[in-house]
């Protein structure tokens, strides 16, 4: 993420665990979408371990503006709406819910210091 990048939206879903890959498909395809629109696309996340039916989306923009801007755009963008349309045919998200947060400043992307030790 560049410096330029203030706030990031981060989506939970509730999904329905039967439907993890459909979620999937839907995930792969913000993966083109997203960019194309104007959001900084950090991921999708599906459950691994634990809770079998919480996924998260984690998108992020200059400011909440670009945020609006960018949610303008996704309404009219026809794979998008397409997506949306999926997404709600096969109710494979049971409940949505969206926060926005500000990143700590040297506190994003820093890895591991480890060096293969364990």
């Amino acid at each position: 993420m560049n410096s330029a990048t203030r706030i990031t939206c981060v989506i939970r879903y509730q999904i329905d665990p039967f439907q993890r890959e459909t979620f999937r498909r839907y995930a792969e395809n913000w993966g083109r979408i997203i960019p194309r629109c104007g959001g900084h696309l950090l991921g999708y996340f599906l459950p691994h371990e634990g809770t079998n039916d919480v996924a998260w989306g984690l998108i992020a923009f200059d400011s909440l503006a670009s945020y609006e801007s960018y949610r303008a755009r996704l309404k009219s963008d026809p794979d998008a709406m397409e997506n949306f349309k999926m997404a709600l045919n096969a109710r494979l998200i049971l409940r949505e819910e969206r926060n926005f947060v500000e990143v700590v400043e040297g506190t994003l992307g820093s890895p591991s210091t480890l060096g293969g030790r364990r």
